[in-house]
């Protein structure tokens, strides 16, 4: 809410433009930092050219980034920018783009003072963003840090602020004096303009230091409301609460979306584009905030899911113009078309030199060398891939930095100039969920989500009643990806196939009284 603040992890514009700077995803091993600086707070002046920038890692939760925040305006330092992170093992940091009130980077022997007031607002709690299944849940130790930094924060900012009120009264007074003493000559004048642009500029720092006092009391305001709430609610399980108001995170576009699959597997055999395009209003009239739009690249499979040249928009669902023209009809009826990622595999358009086919055409001419070793078949010499293969196409090796450089920029491309507004993942068993994080962190989508398909559990045919095995796969999934996608809950697929077909409605249910999803767990996450 802060004028100027973009955070990179829920803002985008309406014309589709990626809003903010494209934060680095990882602050690690920084050079050139003065004194030894904390684990969990770092200052660089070497990662951007135009900025500082500073990394805070911690516990998970909106009042971290406002307080935050509301302390470095104090300071006097501008936060152009913010992203969402996630570490090794879950930790949370959050990444600000932060200069002086001249646009300059912090001068690095303010570093010190920042830091100790930084990490005792902030305190030293980390989680990750992972739920416990299995054995003991992790006890939330979080709420006796934020009651002292809220304090900390609250004397800091009135302090701050009766000193700039303090310097407007002086300035204030000055005025008058010089008033009540000057003669007509021009020096009286001349002072008197002067002192009025100082008071114009300290009215101004008020102003900022009552905002920064008001962000920290409506956060406090926040916590002492949901005590209250917890204090008169009825002990009934959590699920069966209100949802929150605020947003679901990175990518979760408002927290309400409704989406509707805008394509079957016999799509490809019309003009589906422009089927979509007369369908629109009516879409938008049913209540739907977001349309998943079919693969839209050339490809060797009807349906798009064998791509083959990324930037080649004509398919079997229609041309490039075709889709563009769908693209602004849906946003003109406000909906988000989302666009169906397949990117952990390939077809190459003809053989290599070895005889077989991994050489690829079109803008991104890879050759054998992006393909998995594991794919014998096409000659591959990239790296083994760890995650499930795809046997009937080239598995595209994310671990080579020019492949994700390229991926990237083709995301980027069709974020800004096709205008698509989120991404749906395609087969994201294929390949490591911190790649699906970088991609999000770099191109910022209103919405993200994987299709992370999954086996349930049976015994002789028989659904189990217990998934949570399923569920937890699917929850590591979210947790790689940093928190940045969601993804299809098939836990709760197949548990509502059997429990609607079969009446055992007993299925909803699981041991602990919670959805039997992953709803029951991360419910933010699961689609």
């Amino acid at each position: 809410g802060r004028p100027g603040l973009q955070v990179c992890r829920s803002s985008s514009s309406v014309d589709g433009a990626v809003q903010g700077p494209n934060l680095p995803s990882d602050m690690g091993g920084v050079e050139g930092n003065v004194g030894e600086q904390s684990d969990l707070l770092k200052f660089s002046n070497d990662i951007d050219a135009d900025c500082t920038v500073l990394n805070i890692c911690g516990r998970n939760d909106t009042s971290m980034l406002m307080q935050a925040t509301a302390l470095l305006e104090i300071k006097g330092i501008v936060v152009s920018g913010a992203n969402l992170n996630a570490k090794e093992e879950g930790v949370v940091c959050n990444i600000f783009r932060i200069t002086d009130r001249d646009g300059g980077k912090i001068d690095e022997s303010r570093w010190p003072e920042l830091e100790a007031d930084l990490l005792k607002l902030l305190g030293t709690s980390s989680r990750s963003l992972k739920p416990a299944i299995h054995g003991d849940i992790q006890l939330d130790d979080t709420s006796s840090i934020v009651r002292e930094s809220d304090i900390v924060a609250l004397e800091s900012a009135a302090a701050e602020m009766a000193r700039a009120a303090a310097e407007l009264v002086g300035i204030e007074r000055g005025i008058i004096l010089e008033a009540a003493s000057a003669t007509a000559g021009e020096s009286s004048i001349e002072a008197i303009e002067r002192m009025q642009i100082e008071r114009a500029e300290a009215n101004s720092r008020l102003e900022r230091k009552i905002s920064a006092l008001e962000a920290i009391l409506t956060t406090r305001r926040a916590l002492i409301e949901r005590s209250i709430e917890e204090m008169k609610k009825e002990a009934i399980p959590d699920f069966l609460m209100p949802p929150p108001i605020s947003t679901t995170g990175p990518a979760a576009g408002n927290g309400y979306e409704i989406i509707l699959q805008g394509f079957n597997w016999e799509s490809c055999n019309k003009e589906w584009y422009k089927e979509l395009i007369a369908m629109a209003p009516e879409f938008a009239a049913a209540g739907f905030t977001a349309v998943w739009m079919p693969p839209m690249s050339n490809s060797v499979s009807k349906q798009g899911y064998l791509p083959r040249d990324l930037y080649d928009l004509n398919s079997e669902y229609g041309t490039g113009e075709d889709l563009k023209a769908c693209i602004d009809t849906l946003k003109e009826h406000g909906l988000k078309p989302i666009a169906d990622i397949v990117i952990n595999h390939r077809c190459a358009h003809e053989k290599g030199p070895d005889g077989k086919y991994n050489k690829f055409g079109g803008r991104l001419a890879w050759d054998s060398s992006v393909i998995c070793s594991n794919n014998a078949e096409f000659g591959g010499r990239g790296e083994r891939k760890q995650q499930e293969d795809y046997t009937a196409a080239p598995n595209i090796d994310h671990s080579q930095e020019q492949v994700r450089k390229d991926i990237t920029e083709w995301l980027q491309w069709l974020r800004q100039s096709i205008g698509f507004s989120g991404w749906r993942f395609d087969f994201v068993k294929g390949y490591d969920g911190k790649y699906c994080a970088e991609y999000v962190n770099s191109t910022v989508p209103e919405l993200a989500f994987g299709e992370y398909w999954d086996t349930c559990s049976y015994q002789d045919g028989v659904l189990n009643y217990n998934q949570d095995g399923h569920r937890q796969r699917t929850i590591d999934w979210c947790d790689r990806t940093g928190g940045t996608c969601a993804a299809f809950d098939f836990t709760l697929k197949g548990i509502l196939q059997e429990a609607v077909s079969k009446q055992e409605y007993w299925r909803l249910v699981d041991n602990q009284g919670r959805p039997s999803s992953v709803i029951g767990f991360l419910a933010p996450r699961g689609l």
